[in-house]
């Protein structure tokens, strides 16, 4: 973001967590339909659309997939344990990804054309249902004896997935200000089923399949439900003043589709003439050209959305920290979260 400190360097945990998993997943896509796998490696970063390694495309942050083996390594166990749990909850983020661009209309992820642009929507909505399908059998045929509460905390998990991109979708059709508009509860609540439900799940596999107790389980979910809403709000940041060449999305994109953000948010509720301006600009008939969504960022952030966004992001990363306190985690495990937790903070892509 202009002005941001420049973000730190990736957590170690992240490049060691993908060489852990990656055999698994090409394993779990190896078993797809070769087409359905041509798409979901195309989706993922791991090839162009001729199924040629693409050095050039970003394979994302292997976030959640880190956070499974991070969590089952905090619990005492080899981060090995947490692997299908990582491949679970990658192929479910690499799901509702295709699923979310073909609601939203988003033409680019991570600098490329998405899947529903290349192939066209129904074969883009195929390739997301064989990746979900795929994350279910591979939980299920995790080894160890904790494959039924695992594939049970994934379905709970993908309900509430279900039910946060829900609210997003609604929250289009609701006023900006009024009784009926969306507010910081809704706002919260919509992140933390959308973001924060996929984040705690992979901590609480990792843990699960680590042979954790279940209140160490039930706290490392929660900590990855509130660095959930932490994320959500950082990206929504990234989707108002993010540099085009990280975030591979036109500059100002959320603001021209006029998505109900946890900035304009924030800014709409505040009292002054840039509120007010702002409200004026959303509210117009048109949806806001390059300049109009220009000027609309500047107000947005003259109102204090930009800071209280940060402030909120703050404060869950807070939370997230505090959901450790107490656990019979291992130390060295406790300091690579924190690493990813300031990661993520200061994240710009």
């Amino acid at each position: 973001m202009p002005g941001a400190p420049p973000a730190p360097a990736p957590p170690s945990v992240l490049a060691r967590s993908r060489a852990l998993v990656r055999p698994a997943l090409v394993d779990a896509l190896g078993r797809l339909h070769p087409w359905t796998g041509e798409m979901a490696a195309y989706s993922l970063g791991w090839s162009d659309l001729s199924g040629t390694p693409d050095a050039g495309a970003s394979e994302g942050k292997g976030l959640r997939q880190a956070l499974a083996v991070l969590a089952a390594e905090a619990c005492g166990a080899p981060g090995h344990s947490a692997v299908p749990g990582a491949v679970a909850v990658e192929l479910v983020h690499a799901f509702s990804l295709l699923h979310d661009d073909i609601m939203d209309g988003d033409e680019l992820r991570r600098r490329r054309p998405t899947v529903w642009k290349e192939y066209g929507t129904g074969p883009a909505v195929l390739a997301g249902d064989a990746l979900l399908a795929s994350a279910v059998q591979t939980l299920a045929e995790a080894p160890g004896g904790q494959a039924g509460a695992a594939v049970l905390r994934l379905s709970g998990t993908l309900a509430d997935l279900v039910r946060g991109q829900s609210d997003d979708l609604l929250f289009a059709d609701r006023p900006w200000t009024g009784t009926d508009s969306v507010g910081p509860g809704a706002y919260r609540s919509m992140a933390e089923h959308k973001t924060g439900s996929l984040l705690g799940c992979a901590l609480a596999l990792g843990a699960l399949l680590g042979g954790a107790a279940g209140s160490t389980v039930a706290s490392l979910d929660r900590a990855g439900r509130h660095l959930g809403v932490a994320f959500q709000a950082v990206d929504d940041l990234l989707g108002i003043w993010g540099d085009p060449a990280h975030t591979g999305k036109p500059v100002h994109g959320d603001l021209r589709q006029r998505k109900k953000t946890y900035p304009v948010l924030a800014a709409l509720a505040s009292t002054g003439p840039a509120a007010r301006e702002l409200l004026a600009l959303l509210d117009a008939p048109c949806p806001p050209d390059g300049p109009t969504a220009s000027r609309a960022a500047g107000l947005v952030e003259t109102a204090g959305g930009r800071t209280a966004t940060l402030a909120e992001a703050r404060r869950h990363l807070d939370a997230a920290r505090s959901c450790l306190h107490g656990l019979p985690l291992a130390p060295h495990a406790v300091r690579e979260f924190q690493e990813l937790l300031t990661y993520l903070a200061h994240r710009t892509v």
